[in-house]
């Protein structure tokens, strides 16, 4: 998946989101560090359905009222999507990614 496919699924993420939640979702950002903001190691492809693919996923953060999309590693987007870890709700690593995120673009952006 190139940049371009990347930052065109986050502009439909964005406006799903926009749909969804009106006005709490007001500007988008992609977190492009190269490594992972739930274990710091290096971005990895996963398999999904025998497939190798990047894990896309998008974060509100609602204080800025910003979708943040980011990557995750293999290892990463394999614990959070696990089916023995799906009925439990949200993960530490959840708020280990969250944490990251808030950090990298508060930092970036310059608030």
């Amino acid at each position: 998946m190139s940049n371009n496919e990347i930052f065109e699924q986050l502009d439909w993420l964005f406006y799903q989101s926009q749909m969804q939640f009106g006005s709490l979702v007001k500007s988008r950002w992609m977190h492009t560090e190269e490594n992972c903001p739930g274990c710091g190691k290096k971005l990895t492809l996963t398999k999904f359905k025998g497939k190798k693919a990047l894990s896309l996923n998008t974060f509100i953060y609602r204080e800025r009222g910003v979708l943040i999309g980011y990557l995750l590693c293999g290892g990463c987007a394999k614990q959070i999507f696990s089916k023995d870890t799906q009925h439990v709700g949200k993960l530490p690593l959840h708020d280990q990614i969250e944490k990251t995120l808030i950090e990298s673009y508060l930092r970036k952006s310059g608030h």
